[in-house]
């Protein structure tokens, strides 16, 4: 498969569109980003298999940041394959007064699929590389 621009436009979309609907806690619409049958493996931590899974995750154990802001967005293709990259800047707050942050730097390693819908992601991989502390 050869992808188009207006395929390549919707993958980085789909990329941005997941960090706001965490952002925005709204777990519902992961059903336009993750197949059924989708696995999300983070690294270290958890594997969830299956959009329902991933959806109640996300609203019951997840530890959601403040903002992600998602960036370094490429597309490889081969083998028959479908590869989306991207790197995320996490920052979360460090106590309940908001008197400080950390933030986490990750990225996402995602295999996707065009369905009748559009673009999701059927396996996705996140890693988190290196964190730093940010004084405020």
């Amino acid at each position: 498969m050869t992808l188009s621009i207006e395929d390549k436009f919707e993958l980085h979309e789909l990329a941005g569109r997941y960090g706001d609907i965490i952002d925005d806690r709204n777990w519902s619409a992961l059903d336009t980003i993750f197949t059924e049958d989708a696995v999300f493996e983070v690294i270290d931590l958890v594997t969830m298999n299956g959009l329902t899974e991933i959806k109640r995750y996300m609203a019951e154990d997840g530890r959601h940041p403040l903002a992600h802001l998602i960036t370094n967005i490429h597309v490889e293709e081969g083998n028959g394959h479908i590869k989306l990259f991207s790197r995320g800047i996490f920052p979360f707050s460090s106590d309940t007064g908001g008197a400080g942050h950390r933030v986490f730097y990750g990225s996402y390693y995602d295999e996707v699929l065009k369905t009748p819908n559009g673009w999701r992601i059927s396996h996705r991989i996140f890693s988190t590389r290196r964190q730093g502390d940010v004084n405020q």
